[in-house]
């Protein structure tokens, strides 16, 4: 995976996006400020204009530039949460022109790091943790296991899918979803169903590769 191949993820991540902007901000109307879809679309454009005005020429430079524009255009908790995740993998990666599925694990176990400690939840708290940690999980086990990256990115797909699903009939309790109490159930949340975009996103970036 080089260069080349992280602004593919980008750009197929916001696209995705764009085109699910409306079903996530419903998620969030639900839930919350009914705004996630939509700050979210503003962040990726921003991120695209930044990572054409100014190419990056590593993979870890790519990420980190993409986490700084989110955090900069992204109001809500949404922005800095993405943007700590883009920002802590492109750490992770250095300045590596090149990156193997066992870096893109580690890369993504410093992003879920980042993100848990900032946001301070964990796995139940209905968040976009709920997708993220078992997505890590279940790509770290696959790349253990010898798999083809896109096979072990549709695995990891799926768990974030399933993962986002899963926090349908949970009560939250980090975010703002947090003050509805027992009202927050029964609503997938929106940050869940952001991760899963943003994975399956990853997965046709090396569908492309």
């Amino acid at each position: 995976m080089d260069t080349s191949f992280f602004l593919a993820w980008i750009k197929e991540a916001a696209s995705a996006v764009q085109a699910e902007r409306d079903h996530l901000t419903q998620l969030d109307a639900a839930i919350g400020d009914a705004d996630h879809g939509a700050n979210l679309d503003r962040g990726f454009a921003a991120v695209r204009q930044t990572l054409a005005d100014t190419p990056p020429q590593t993979p870890g430079g790519v990420l980190v530039q993409a986490g700084s524009a989110l955090i900069r255009k992204v109001g809500g908790a949404s922005g800095p949460l993405y943007g700590t995740a883009f920002r802590q993998m492109g750490r992770a990666l250095g300045d590596a022109p090149e990156i193997t599925p066992a870096d893109l694990v580690t890369a993504l176990e410093a992003a879920q790091e980042g993100v848990q400690k900032l946001g301070g939840a964990a796995e139940g708290d209905k968040t976009l943790v709920d997708a993220f940690a078992p997505a890590v999980r279940a790509l770290a086990q696959a790349v253990r296991d010898g798999a083809k990256l896109e096979d072990a990115l549709e695995t990891a797909t799926a768990a974030a899918q399933e993962g986002a699903q899963a926090t349908v009939p949970l009560q939250a309790r980090k975010g703002r979803a947090s003050y509805l109490g027992p009202r927050s159930v029964g609503h997938e949340d929106p940050g869940a169903a952001s991760t899963a975009l943003i994975f399956a996103a990853l997965r046709r970036a090396a569908g492309q590769a």
